[in-house]
């Protein structure tokens, strides 16, 4: 897909609103390929310059705030892998839920479960992110999360436990 360049300068970022149920789902794809780089600056890039963010119980505004609450949160959550699903969608905002895994520094693992709200401006970034998560201790041997999602892993959704 050929990104163009929009009237604010910035190049488009496919797929833009108005949302179809078939872009929804590539948008949460697109991110979820994109969280799972673990590389902030990826991640950041789909985020307008001045993006709100609410992530639990902490606030972060802009590109350059978001990497480095990125750089804060992979330093802490170690062998993080993501798995995001399209919850609902509307013109220019689409909810997910999510869950991931990661280990601590003292090698617990981790299944953090969790709900997004998104809303993008005219061109595909995101302005707007809040995210509600709560996270459950497990054992390695319950893990079910590895890595970036396989295309064989396609088509069912999340298990809700």
């Amino acid at each position: 897909m050929r990104m163009t360049a929009s009237m604010s300068g910035n190049p488009m970022r496919p797929p833009i609103p108005p949302f179809t149920e078939e872009s929804a789902r590539q948008k949460v794809r697109a991110a979820e390929d994109a969280w799972n780089t673990r590389d902030p600056e990826r991640v950041a890039a789909a985020y307008t310059e001045d993006s709100l963010w609410r992530n639990r119980d902490e606030f972060v505004t802009g590109r350059s705030a978001i990497i480095a609450f990125l750089r804060r949160k992979w330093s802490r959550e170690l062998d993080y892998a993501l798995r995001k699903d399209l919850w609902a969608f509307t013109d220019n905002r689409i909810a997910v839920r999510f869950q991931y895994e990661s280990r601590d520094a003292t090698g617990q693992w981790w299944r953090s479960y969790g709900n997004e709200q998104w809303e993008f401006d005219a061109e595909g970034y995101m302005r707007r992110r809040e995210a509600s998560i709560n996270d459950v201790p497990i054992e390695e041997a319950d893990r079910r999360i590895r890595g970036p999602r396989m295309e064989s892993e396609l088509g069912p959704p999340l298990p809700p436990e």
